[in-house]
């Protein structure tokens, strides 16, 4: 699956295994990834696709404008992960 600014993707490895992130960016084999927290818009974390699984929901640019919007996002993605 191709990866696109907005994807919501979870990490499939390193000390942040299992949590959603928001996909910033996109160049060459690595994707900029952010959380609206610890990793905002002004310093995303930088992974290699193969450390990411990418779900089907892509965010439009109006939900990605700040990093209390993003937070509530993920906090629906991630709350299912722990809960399941």
């Amino acid at each position: 699956m191709q990866f696109v600014k907005g994807m919501i993707v979870r990490s499939k490895a390193g000390h942040d295994k299992g949590s959603f992130f928001v996909v910033l960016r996109v160049e060459n084999d690595m994707a900029y990834i952010i959380d609206g927290a610890a990793r905002n818009a002004q310093k995303p974390k930088k992974k290699k696709w193969i450390h990411l699984s990418p779900t089907k929901t892509v965010l439009s640019e109006q939900s990605m404008e700040t990093d209390v919007e993003i937070r509530k996002i993920l906090a629906e993605y991630n709350g299912r992960v722990r809960n399941s």
